[in-house]
């Protein structure tokens, strides 16, 4: 029974880890908490929908040029966050990797936002699946 307990209090410390998967609509509806407008949230949510799964802790594979993406919206560590490693980065968003793979993810979104505002949509390879149909997000909001 020890064992038990002491496995147990182990996950438990552990668990965080592993990071939280949302779905599009608890995506959507913290983003417009953050004041992200509701006309971006079809995008916002179709771009961590093909980039991550909509999960917070996900740290890509190497790129061509060595760069990793990380979290939920998979931002690049050469331009945007400073990784772990100490590797060079430009760290366009003035924070650590890591902080992009959290539960929460208000410095996922701030960062994002800034991708957004400084390279558009097409920064994410994975617009082109996003630049036609959109998710809607209207169920999501009552």
């Amino acid at each position: 029974m020890k064992v038990f307990v002491v496995l147990l209090a182990a996950l438990a410390m552990v668990a965080p880890a592993f990071g939280r998967t949302m779905n599009r609509c608890s995506l959507a509806q913290e983003m417009y908490a953050m004041g992200v407008p509701k006309s971006e949230l079809p995008q916002w949510t179709c771009i961590a929908e093909h980039e991550s799964s909509y999960r917070t802790h996900v740290i890509g594979p190497a790129n061509w040029d060595g760069s990793n993406d990380y979290g939920i919206f998979q931002i690049n560590d050469l331009y945007w966050c400073q990784p772990q490693s100490g590797k060079f980065s430009y760290n366009e968003c003035r924070l650590g990797c890591n902080s992009l793979l959290t539960d929460d993810i208000r410095d996922s979104v701030n960062c994002a936002r800034q991708v957004k505002n400084q390279q558009g949509w097409g920064a994410w390879a994975v617009w082109p699946k996003c630049s036609g149909w959109l998710p809607s997000i209207d169920d999501c909001f009552w």
